[in-house]
């Protein structure tokens, strides 16, 4: 099994996450920022990744070292559980829609951290949850997990449906990403021979 726990403590937040790439799409969170929640369970239910994140932060001064901690120890963490990457499809890509929302994800567990991010929000809040932050999470996300991901925000009027057509997009990549190709069973997906930086 392609699993891994990472505990990450700073004096800003304490976090561990857990991840089993090989998993049913399991969810469980305990982050005090229920959107992001939301947003990480799409992950783990449209990855079908088991997923656990808790996380204690600096709530009562805003989300933000809680959300971009969050994104770099999540990163830790796959970068952990795929190893030396042998045998998998290495590539993702998704598009979905919800309702007048559609995002494309691209991604690429190329050993090289980058990130695209194109997304216009249609306002600045989802109830208390600033989309500011969501740009911070995938910045600590590909920076240590050394993968390079393209997400674009083809269309949308209502912010929750971008956001959540973003996380959909991106779980469907990973699992297409992360899936194990029998054909390429004792290879590295690259003609360098490695995906490391």
């Amino acid at each position: 099994m392609r699993t891994a726990t990472v505990v990450r403590n700073t004096k800003e937040t304490q976090i561990e996450v857990s991840i089993n790439l090989d998993g049913s799409g399991i969810g469980q969170f305990d982050t005090g920022i229920p959107f992001l929640e939301h947003m990480l369970d799409q992950v783990a239910h449209h990855g079908l990744i088991d997923l656990s994140v808790r996380c204690r932060g600096d709530l009562h001064i805003d989300d933000h070292h809680a959300v971009e901690d969050i994104g770099i120890t999540l990163g830790q963490a796959l970068k952990e559980a795929l190893g030396d990457k042998k045998g998998i499809c290495r590539y993702g890509h998704s598009y979905v829609p919800l309702d007048e929302s559609l995002s494309r994800v691209v991604l690429d567990l190329s050993g090289r951290p980058g990130l695209v991010y194109e997304v216009d929000f249609s306002r600045a809040r989802i109830g208390h949850f600033d989309v500011d932050l969501f740009s911070e999470f995938f910045h600590g996300l590909v920076n240590h997990a050394m993968l390079t991901l393209h997400i674009d925000n083809l269309r949308g009027r209502n912010a929750h449906h971008q956001a959540e057509t973003i996380f959909k997009a991106f779980g469907r990549a990973l699992r297409m990403a992360v899936t194990e190709d029998e054909r390429m069973k004792d290879q590295t997906p690259s003609t360098k021979g490695t995906l490391t930086a």
